[in-house]
């Protein structure tokens, strides 16, 4: 299925009545035409990467294009493989939609280097052919791959509610995957009953999608089941299916995604020159729309440069064929073909610019904050585990294989836990989501490899790892707002930057440190303004025992990933605390009822991030609820929706977004654990 270019080659008119006059038919009127396809197809990715070492002797080589092929001009003459001084490799080639296969006839040499070619004779549809051949090179192990592939994460992730009636289902696995093997009788989506959903599954990659063939129903639960039969390009099967489940809402996806950050930055300079280029989306994106014909990457006067697109859930990776040239200015561009898994497109194209130095970039990255912390205890049974970088990873190494958790031994990892993961280009945060609640006073220990890599491809020197125990029970204590100490004066409070766009208002003080960029005029503060000073010094440090102590809680009622709280809780939600390992939104008003004591407590525990949506998103206090004793505390973000009306503190482990013309009844206190970011829209903020 080609998602990037037009299928259907048909004209309207014939040659001569063209000839006579275009476009023109018998009655006078212009009919429109259908442009034909002469775009030439590129290569996307490869696997094994380009000049990957340690490629196990049984793998076969996969290549993906830009778009579905002419699977007859796919053979052993347009996609050969050869070894040392360009002796060919035996083998088979086969091809389905945009990939192909090359199968060697027996097993690769041990530590030998390869050269894998695509040539000009292979082509689309329309007959458009690659410009030019494209070749890469490996070099194997000593050893076969035997390793079984596992799932990396969903979307819409396990238990998930409000899913739109529109969406694709997608799921990423820890490898590379046989596309062969991703079809219709191992990738399934059912109702209730049991009763199969029909749709298209098509395999790319280290993904598969499932669309259906027509929406999904409203307020339905429905189970996908990824089976034993999909295989990595070792032959190797997964040792057991993979079910998930989730809930449609009431409504399709029709909201349109965007590009949140880049890697290199917009106009960065001194970029190292063995780079990879990353973006990072307000939403997972379709895979088969993420190729080198909707990412590029240019150079002076327009030039293409080579390399290969990956997408990773939110995020996607441009890696160049070789290094980057030193003290170059490079263009890179997010086209419209670029759509979420509702079909949503980009509004417009997006652009950004970075300049090169004149060094690569050998250091590794560091693990600097892990969350919970090691050797906690009392942590929320349905709690997420959070990682935060130092440096911008390659989010492609970020898998079921690179980050674990495990039953702290004898023997270690005996049972390991299912888990979803992912990593947050924005926030440099790599997230390890259980499928299920973990076990009550249980220890366990959490493992990041070596395998993760940044973006130049250093891995860490070491396995980071740390353990923590879980909870005993699930009681919450009285909390009050004492517990952020001076923090609790600031209505904005970030660590790395505030920026504002309108007429934004905030009624109390703002603070800042250790950043300096702040947004706000003095005439948009009711209030002082402390910037690095001891003010903000001591606030800062309360602002993280506050972040602490709210997370160390004991877990209260268990909040499903994902669920709007407002449709759960439609007649109010009563005090205590509400926990979510992953996230938490708000779709629907949301009552928080005192029930007439003025002393009730709301704890909002949230593993990932909060967001509230337009129009309806709103938070309402009832019966003498105080907006003081309501915190919110999200592990990585929240998003305060357009004009909607939010109350109380949020205590944000990295960002805050308050979008235009919403208005907040409490404290938007970004950065307890990472760079904190706190960015308005004619936002009033106004301190109870």
């Amino acid at each position: 299925m080609n998602k990037n270019k037009l299928v259907t080659k048909m004209r309207y008119l014939m040659l001569l009545t063209v000839a006579f006059v275009a476009g023109c038919a018998s009655n006078g009127q212009e009919i429109p035409l259908i442009p034909a396809d002469t775009i030439a197809p590129t290569v996307s990715f490869t696997a094994p990467d380009s000049a990957q070492t340690a490629v196990p002797v049984n793998r076969k080589v996969s290549v993906a294009f830009s778009e579905a092929m002419n699977q007859s001009t796919l053979t052993a003459a347009t996609f050969k493989v050869s070894g040392p001084g360009l002796t060919p490799v035996p083998g088979a080639v086969t091809g389905v939609g945009p990939t192909a296969i090359f199968t060697p006839t027996t097993a690769f040499s041990n530590s030998t280097l390869y050269t894998a070619t695509i040539t000009v004779g292979a082509k689309d549809p329309a007959g458009n052919a690659l410009a030019a051949n494209y070749s890469w090179t490996f070099t194997t192990s000593a050893i076969a791959d035997v390793i079984k592939p596992t799932v990396s994460f969903t979307a819409p992730i396990t238990g998930q509610t409000a899913v739109p009636t529109n969406r694709i289902i997608h799921v990423a696995f820890s490898e590379v995957m046989d596309p062969f093997t991703i079809i219709g009788a191992n990738v399934t989506l059912t109702a209730p009953g049991a009763v199969p959903v029909a749709g298209t599954v098509e395999g790319i990659g280290t993904s598969a999608t499932f669309t259906p063939t027509s929406a999904l129903a409203n307020n339905t639960l429905y189970t996908a089941t990824v089976k034993t039969g999909v295989k990595d390009l070792a032959g190797n099967t997964m040792a057991s299916n993979y079910v998930f489940t989730f809930t449609t809402g009431l409504a399709a996806d029709t909201t349109r995604p965007t590009v949140n950050v880049t890697s290199p930055t917009d106009t960065a300079i001194a970029v190292p020159l063995n780079r990879k280029v990353s973006v990072g989306f307000s939403e997972v994106m379709d895979p088969l729309t993420i190729t080198t014909t909707s990412f590029t990457l240019t150079g002076p006067g327009v030039t293409p440069v080579v390399g290969t697109v990956a997408p990773s859930g939110t995020s996607a990776v441009f890696t160049p064929s070789s290094n980057l040239a030193y003290s170059t200015l490079y263009t890179g561009t997010i086209t419209t073909a670029a759509k979420d898994l509702a079909g949503n497109a980009l509004a417009s194209n997006f652009v950004f610019t970075f300049t090169t130095g004149t060094l690569a970039d050998s250091t590794a990255p560091i693990v600097v904050t892990v969350n919970p912390a090691d050797l906690a205890t009392d942590v929320a049974i349905n709690s997420a585990v959070h990682a935060t970088f130092n440096k911008d990873m390659d989010p492609l190494t970020f898998s079921s294989t690179t980050f674990t958790l495990q039953t702290s031994g004898p023997p270690l990892g005996v049972p390991a836990v299912t888990g979803a993961v992912t990593y947050n280009t924005l926030t440099k945060i790599a997230t390890f989501t259980p499928a299920a609640d973990l076990a009550v006073d249980t220890k366990y220990t959490a493992t990041v490899t070596t395998g993760v890599k940044d973006l130049a491809g250093n891995a860490l020197t070491s396995d980071k790892v740390w353990s923590f125990t879980t909870a005993a029970a699930i009681v919450p204590p009285p909390v009050n707002n004492t517990h952020l100490g001076s923090a609790a004066a600031n209505g904005i409070m970030a660590t790395s930057s505030i920026s504002s766009t309108g007429p934004s208002v905030v009624n109390g003080d703002v603070a800042m440190e250790p950043g300096t960029a702040n947004g706000l005029l003095p005439s948009q503060v009711n209030g002082t303004i402390n910037l690095n000073n001891a003010i903000s010094h001591q606030a800062y440090a309360d602002l993280l025992i506050g972040y602490n102590y709210y997370k160390a809680l004991p877990s209260g009622t268990i909040i499903t990933a994902g669920a709007d709280l407002g449709a759960l809780y439609p007649l109010g939600i009563p005090p205590g605390t509400y926990t979510s390992g992953s996230t938490m939104s708000i779709a629907t008003p949301l009552k928080l009822d005192a029930g007439g004591n003025p002393n009730a407590v709301w704890v909002f525990q949230i593993g990932s991030s909060l967001t509230t949506t337009t129009p309806l998103g709103n938070v309402q206090l009832l019966n003498g609820a105080n907006p003081n004793n309501v915190f919110w505390v999200p592990t990585a973000s929240a998003t305060i929706g357009v004009g909607t009306t939010f109350y109380g503190t949020v205590i944000a482990g990295v960002t805050i977004t308050g979008q235009t013309g919403a208005t907040i009844n409490g404290r938007l206190l970004a950065g307890a654990i990472g760079a904190g970011v706190i960015t308005l829209d004619s936002n009033v903020v106004t301190v109870p």
